[in-house]
């Protein structure tokens, strides 16, 4: 057993934080599910930035595409929907033999729409009918919007992945949003059960922020403390209408940005039942390699209380911190969408 498979005897689910036509072709997805038990994908604008930029099994594709569309972000859906199906297809064994709790795939709406909550809807309800797949996610970024869009889509019976998110009263507005829509699809006799939903929980990006403006005894701290105590709030949460998935906490941006930190520290530190951590390539390499596998999330509570309770006696507000990570977050998000639609003019 590999050192991630071990992750998943303790109730977590690994998912590949990365896409491109290369991880399809030459079956290293494929073996990756078989040997390292990854169990979804997720992707974003910069990924698919990158695989296009360097992976030259595109070009031809694309050069087709700019001959029959005219519009780049419909030429950028024409060229990269295809792998989203593909990898839905490659791991939807995975998802029916674990009736629907595994296997996902991740597509985000264009960062254009994040403060459009009715353009958001919309592109959720296309991308979900062209993907046609049961295992498929759309990505909405979790601004005022983009919540309002989740309880829709929700009640639209399209799975979710709700992304930025760092502050508890993000993540609270995010999962009232969902108990919306499930409520609002049972009330109008729809199923419910097979719509599966993830809160993307940003982690490393709140001490890369942080750490600077904290004393040392502080620093690399606090983004697992804010985790874990999301992870007890959402252990507490009221019963969902019978029958629907509760929405499951995705731990995200786990690489370590600092040299001084361990290189899986994230991944170590927020091993717990019924979460999902997606990872890219060099962090799954480095887990690896050398990564302990242990139930993490949910020891010592007191202890995160008290660092939580020292950074806001320190006057630190972490809504405060959430929306201008939310902010900048989106900044990073267009700035990829922008160079990605150049690369299809």
């Amino acid at each position: 057993m590999s050192r991630l498979q071990k992750i998943s005897q303790y109730g977590q689910q690994i998912w590949l934080d990365n896409l491109s036509r290369h991880l399809l072709d030459s079956g290293e997805l494929a073996r990756w599910i078989r040997e390292d038990a990854i169990a979804g994908v997720t992707s974003n604008p910069a990924i698919f930035y990158n695989a296009i930029k360097h992976d030259a099994s595109y070009q031809a594709d694309l050069a087709r595409i700019k001959a029959t569309i005219a519009a780049p972000e419909a030429r950028f859906e024409a060229l990269v929907l295809p792998d989203i199906r593909r990898a839905c297809d490659i791991l939807r064994p995975l998802y029916d033999a674990s009736n629907g709790d595994k296997g996902y795939v991740s597509f985000e709406v264009s960062p254009s729409l994040a403060h459009d909550a009715a353009g958001t809807l919309a592109a959720a309800q296309r991308l979900w009918h062209e993907i046609d797949r049961p295992n498929a996610m759309i990505k909405i970024p979790a601004t005022q919007a983009g919540i309002e869009a989740v309880a829709s889509a929700i009640a639209a019976g399209i799975n979710v992945n709700v992304t930025l998110i760092f502050g508890p009263h993000q993540l609270a507005a995010v999962q009232a949003a969902h108990r919306r829509g499930l409520e609002a699809r049972a009330a109008q006799g729809e199923a419910i059960a097979r719509i599966a939903s993830v809160a993307s929980v940003f982690i490393s990006r709140i001490d890369t922020l942080l750490d600077p403006r904290l004393p040392p005894e502080l620093q690399g701290k606090i983004a697992i403390a804010s985790a874990r105590a999301a992870y007890a709030r959402w252990r507490e949460l009221p019963p969902l209408p019978a029958g629907a998935r509760p929405q499951k906490l995705l731990w995200a941006s786990t690489s370590s940005k600092n040299p001084a930190y361990r290189d899986v520290c994230y991944v170590e530190a927020l091993i717990g039942p019924d979460t999902v951590n997606t990872v890219p390539d060099a962090t799954l390499a480095a887990f690896r390699d050398h990564g302990e596998a242990a139930p993490t999330l949910a020891c010592c509570p007191e202890e995160s209380q008290g660092l939580l309770a020292a950074l806001a006696a320190r006057g630190v507000d972490m809504d405060q911190v959430g929306e201008e990570l939310l902010a900048a977050g989106l900044a990073q998000f267009e700035d990829a969408f922008a160079k990605l639609l150049e690369l299809m003019t």
